[in-house]
């Protein structure tokens, strides 16, 4: 697994340098306190996930996570508690608050390997559907009839082009089986199909006569 690690302190970086090389599976490739040049790294080299400082000078590695199109896998690396639900909100692998031990960054590797493992398997037998649990049966969705995806309490409700499917499934758990360029998550109860976009602004996405809000902490996603 590939990474490379963003943080404007050099001694955070040096630490991310020694835990990494005691993980086995994870080859930490470069590091960067400079965010503009990590974007210009990931323009060239294929990376699966970043440790991602969020508190920068520049750039919030909230806003950097967000200007990318088709971002790996990010682990965000803290001080600050407090962006913790921001960061899950965007998919974040998982949050680590500095400073971490070998333990906690060794724990955040074997997520990210696990979702590298599924991600890598569901490109490798990509299909134009997926299977999810409506009462006590799996049905087969159609990727392409899917308009959005909303959150509802304990459901998860799929709006189809003639009909709703209401599933258990959690909107996590169905974004990792989505593919990213198709689906983006534009709040945290709503993931929208690109294609089935009539338009949108900074606020709110319109598919259909739904209106879609897009929340705060992904304005100034690629939603298209």
């Amino acid at each position: 697994m590939i990474a490379i690690a963003i943080d404007d302190e050099p001694i955070a970086l040096e630490i991310i340098t020694s835990h990494a090389a005691k993980v086995p599976f994870l080859d930490l490739e470069e590091t960067f306190v400079n965010a503009f040049e990590a974007a210009n790294y990931l323009q060239q080299h294929k990376i699966d996930v970043i440790f991602l400082d969020i508190k920068m000078p520049d750039i919030t590695g909230i806003d950097f996570l967000k200007s990318l199109n088709n971002p790996p896998m990010v682990i965000f690396t803290t001080a600050y508690s407090e962006h913790a639900v921001q960061g899950f909100e965007l998919d974040a692998v998982d949050y680590l608050l500095k400073p971490f031990s070998l333990a906690r960054f060794l724990k955040a590797c074997n997520r990210a390997q696990e979702l590298h493992h599924f991600r890598s398997e569901t490109k490798e037998n990509a299909a134009p559907y997926i299977f999810v649990k409506d009462g006590y049966e799996q049905i087969k969705v159609m990727l392409d009839d899917i308009l959005y995806i909303e959150a509802s309490g304990n459901y998860t409700l799929i709006q189809l082009q003639d009909s709703m499917i209401s599933s258990r499934i959690t909107i996590n758990d169905l974004a990792t089986l989505l593919p990213q360029n198709q689906f983006v998550r534009c709040h945290r109860a709503f993931i929208v199909q690109k294609n089935k976009i009539n338009k949108f602004d900074r606020n709110q996405v319109l598919i259909g006569e739904k209106i879609i809000p897009i929340g705060a902490t992904y304005v100034g996603l690629q939603l298209i």
